[in-house]
Order: C-alpha cells, then structure tokens, then sequence
C-alpha cells in the first residue's frame, strides 16, 4: 500500500543565522564579495556565534539569495556560422609549454587563424602582436587556405586598431585596412573587453595548445635544434588537426574569394641616417647598430615580424633579429670594435656597455680581469673581443672557458697564440740578377 507521509517542508533544527539575514543581505549586495568574506565578517563581528562547519550552510542560503534577487548576468548568444562567412585571427602564449631550442626556453607567442564553420586553422610562431607578424599571418594563412572569407574578425589588437582619443573608443588603423581590403574583406572587432565574440579562435587555442602538449609527451622531448624545426614541428601538428576536419574543409574552400595575384609587403617600411655619436639606427623606439663606415648615410630599414633589413640603395647591408618592446638596443660588437680599441677609455660609461658581452663567459671574463687589474681590466677584454671578431667567436669562448676553469686569469697574447697563431717570419730570398754574357757564350759555343 502507497505511503501516505506528507514530505517534510519544516527544518529539523534552528537556522544558525536566525536574525542576522539584513545583516548579511546587506554584504551580499556588495558587488564581487564572495561568500567566504562575508562569513567571515560575521565571525569578526559576532566572535564566538558562527562555528567553521556553518559556512556551506551559508553558501547554500546565499546561492539562493543571489538566484533570486542577485544582478543580472551577461548572457552569451550561440552563433549559427556560415561556409566562407568569416575569418578570425588572435595570437596567443606559448612559454608555458617549455619549449626549448638546443636547451634555451624559446619564450614566443602563436599567431592563429581560423574558419568557424569548418575550424580550419593556421598558426606559425611570433615575437609580439606587431602588425608585420600579424600581416605575415594573415597572408599566410589565407594562401595556405587557398582563398579569403567575406570578413576577417580580430579582438582590439594594437596591430589593427587605435585609440579614439575625442569619441573614445578604437578604430581600424589605415594599414590594416589596406591589407583587409587587398583580399577583398571586411574588418570586424570584438567590443573592448569581450574575448568572447572572437570565442571560435579563442576556443582553438585551448584545443590546439591541448594537441600540442599532448604530441611533445609523446614526441618525448620540447628541446628542438632550431627554430626552423620547431616551426615545422608546429606545421605537423596543424596539419594532422585539420585532416581529420577534411570534409568540412573542402566544402568551405569552395565558398571562398579567390585571392589577389601579389601579396602586400608584411613589413614596415622607414628611411633613417645612421647616427655619427654610434653608428646606430633608431627604429620604433629600439637602437640597432651598423658598421661605422655607413655612418652619415640614410639607409631604408625594412622591419618584419622577427627581423630587420637594412638596405643602402638597393643592397642589402644588415640583417638583425628585432627587438620587442621599446627602449632596447641590438649592438654587435664587430661594428664597433675597431675604434673602442683604439678608444678603450670610452668602455667604461660606453651606454652599450652590456651589449658587448656576446656570452657569459665573455661577462666572467671581464669580471676575471678587473679582479687581476681593473686599470688594465678594459683594453685586455677590448683586445679579447677584437680577437673574437677576427677569428671564430665560439672557438675564443671555448677556450676563455678553458683558462677560467683552471682559475687562471685570460690574456689576449696568450689566447692569441692559441686560436689564430701568426704565420712564422718568412726567410729573406735575395736572387742575384743573371749574367747574360754567359748565355751569349752558349750560343756561340753551339754555333762553332
């Protein structure tokens, strides 16, 4: 026979917060306080009425409270993606994955693009959200895909868009727009501070880095040889992603614009003279230097996502990694060496100083020389750096790490002797001038 117990709709013992519901109603209103605080402030103000094990029960209560009479909650509308419709590009973090290259942590960010219809993707690696990495990607991708969607949605990269100082707000910069519209696309944003409409690429980060994580563990090293390898690596990865979206992928490949027969330039373009104080150039807030005979000369420096170009006319003169951020400089000691040996007094306060320590070995040298001399300390590391220039640097290193490893303090001359000795003294040939008479003879002789 079917109980017939009415459910029980009373509590089984007292409310432990009886008479101080305004009280806390009152913190709970108080915008971003979680419910650990709030239990919290009671336990201060009423010491000795609220034990630990009453908390979840004020969790429970609270939840309750803020279903009922809490703030709104943003709420996030479920896109229904077309074929060819749109693109979207982000970058994103790579560092905490430990990828090293021949054992240095390989500190970098991902470019990433993709279709959210099919979840096509492309990603290849990036120094900074500069706009030559993010044209580079761009392109890129759109010919690895084989054609352009109708738009291509970024979130407020400074690559794309600036501030609006009077309306407030950002805009498309106009060489983001050139680019947009070379491929025949427009250009959508995400409102300031909503990752979340550009969520497709957002959401292929986490499934992309996930892929990755988990083929390194099988791979069952991070360290790579170069960057080249890694980036192939990366490629690799990709690649096997978006096989197995295959079906999908050649359906959206026909519903997309052809692309343009030339690619736009994915690098900046600046007309600078070489400095007389420092045989540098200055780029975007960065020092890069050239070799001293160009000094004087306004050279064109082409700046792309991870390198410099430095051009005197149409010849190519210079190739520098780039720097990012700002207020940095790139030195190579072989530009300058030659007159801060015969200046060694301008090393001291040099503003470069610490560029010119190629290693750290080169560093604990110097530092080995000061100890044994500091007057001397100078023009002997001078002179040793000289030598690297002039010889090999790595085959220097290896014996600067020689010579401090039996704690013994180096020297130029002697290091000299040992990586690029001096040929011997060629011996003096003095070779008599003929006597032609003797040859007239032997004609004679012959003759008779």
């Amino acid at each position: 026979m079917p109980s017939m117990t009415k459910p029980r709709d009373y509590r089984t013992r007292a409310d432990p917060f009886d008479g101080y519901w305004p009280e806390i109603e009152a913190l709970l209103r108080v915008e971003g306080l979680d419910v650990k605080t709030v239990f919290g402030q009671l336990q201060d103000r009423h010491p000795d009425k609220f034990e630990p094990g009453m908390l979840r029960t004020l969790q429970r209560r609270a939840r309750e409270w803020h279903a009922l009479n809490g703030s709104e909650k943003e709420v996030f509308f479920q896109q229904v993606w077309r074929p060819g419709r749109q693109g979207q590009s982000d970058f994103t973090h790579m560092t905490e994955l430990g990828i090293t290259i021949r054992g240095e942590l390989y500190e970098h960010l991902c470019y990433h693009f993709v279709l959210p219809w099919s979840n096509w993707e492309y990603v290849e690696t990036a120094m900074s959200e500069s706009f030559a990495a993010l044209s580079r990607g761009v392109q890129n991708a759109l010919h690895a895909l084989g054609g352009a969607p109708v738009e291509h949605r970024t979130d407020n990269l400074s690559a794309a868009t600036h501030n609006l100082k009077r309306e407030e707000g950002r805009a498309f910069n106009e060489r983001y727009m050139r680019l947009v519209e070379h491929y025949g696309m427009t250009a959508s944003r995400n409102s300031p501070g909503k990752g979340n409409e550009n969520g497709d690429v957002e959401k292929s980060h986490d499934v992309f880095t996930h892929e990755l994580d988990q083929q390194l563990r099988l791979r069952g090293s991070r360290d790579f040889e170069s960057h080249d390898e890694y980036g192939a690596y990366l490629r690799g990865v990709v690649a096997k992603l978006n096989e197995r979206r295959k079906t999908k992928v050649e359906e959206e490949r026909r519903t997309l614009k052809p692309l343009p027969a030339t690619r736009l330039p994915d690098y900046q373009v600046f007309d600078v003279t070489v400095s007389k104080s420092s045989s540098t150039v200055r780029v975007l807030q960065n020092a890069y230097s050239v070799p001293s005979r160009l000094i004087g000369y306004e050279v064109r420096v082409h700046v792309h996502a991870e390198k410099l170009e430095v051009y005197l006319g149409p010849k190519l003169v210079l190739e520098a990694a780039r720097l990012c951020g700002e207020g940095g400089a790139r030195i190579n000691y072989r530009h300058v060496i030659g007159w801060l040996v015969r200046k060694p007094g301008a090393f001291k306060n040099y503003i470069y100083r610490e560029e010119l320590f190629p290693g750290l070995v080169f560093r604990r040298t110097y530092d080995a020389l000061e100890r044994a001399n500091a007057a001397t300390a100078d023009v002997e590391y001078l002179r040793i750096l000289k030598l690297a220039a002039e010889t090999m640097e790595t085959t220097v290193a290896v014996e600067l790490e020689k010579i401090l490893a039996q704690g013994a303090v180096p020297g130029s001359e002697e290091l000299r002797k040992v990586v690029n000795p001096r040929p011997p003294a060629r011996p003096e040939i003095n070779v008599s001038e003929p006597d032609l008479a003797k040859y007239d003879e032997l004609y004679e002789e012959e003759a008779a």
